[in-house]
């Protein structure tokens, strides 16, 4: 039978859990203000919303908002950001003989059917950012970042030479970026990731 110390939770599991709950409410505030500016942007157009007004909708400080986010564009994209942070994960959980362009091409599908409801999202995220030149420029700042750590695992993944790691992650992204243009000029009338897959289709073609 157990004790009260065995039963007791240990300084280190209570600061583990500790730390788990802090990080879900921060998730939970990101979350909170990217909705919040989205909503905002799309109702009253990104130039009329400013920081302040993001903030009350969220029901949070101006201060705490700038814990999270360097501006609005930033807090924008926060759903961007999430998307291409599942795609590396999903992309380094993919089985070892998998080549590094089959497994992007499957994680890209793993993600949309996990995402499903996210579409309108991305979609007005899209129209945003070909509307606004300020969202536009951090949009492909955060690809550009985003391209480097996927040629990095690339590189890792299939003992490839960087630069050709390069040009595979930039044609993987690029095929992305086209698909989604594609994909909102269509209204939509296809998902997001059949779209995909037909451009990666295409791009796939320079390879063979």
């Amino acid at each position: 039978m157990e004790t009260v110390g065995e039963l007791r939770e240990q300084p280190g599991e209570t600061r583990e859990r500790r730390g788990g709950l802090r990080e879900r409410k921060k998730e939970a505030t990101r979350r909170a203000l990217h909705e919040a500016a989205m909503r905002l942007a799309v109702e009253h157009g990104l130039d009329e919303v400013t920081v302040e007004a993001i903030a009350d909708a969220a029901g949070v400080s101006r201060r705490t908002f700038s814990n999270y986010f360097a501006g609005k564009e930033d807090a924008l994209l926060y759903g961007d950001e999430e998307r291409m942070s599942s795609l590396l994960e999903t992309f380094e959980e993919r089985p070892a003989g998998e080549s590094s362009w089959t497994a992007l091409r499957a994680s890209v599908g793993v993600l949309s059917a996990q995402a499903g409801e996210l579409d309108p999202q991305w979609a007005a995220q899209v129209r945003l950012a070909r509307k606004h030149p300020s969202v536009l420029a951090r949009q492909l700042a955060h690809y550009a970042e985003f391209e480097r750590a996927l040629a990095d695992l690339v590189a890792a993944r299939d003992g490839l030479p960087h630069l050709r790691a390069r040009v595979m992650a930039g044609a993987f992204m690029a095929a992305l970026r086209i698909a989604s243009v594609i994909w909102i000029e269509e209204q939509p009338t296809r998902s997001l990731a059949e779209v995909a897959e037909e451009t990666l289709t295409e791009i796939a073609r320079a390879y063979r």
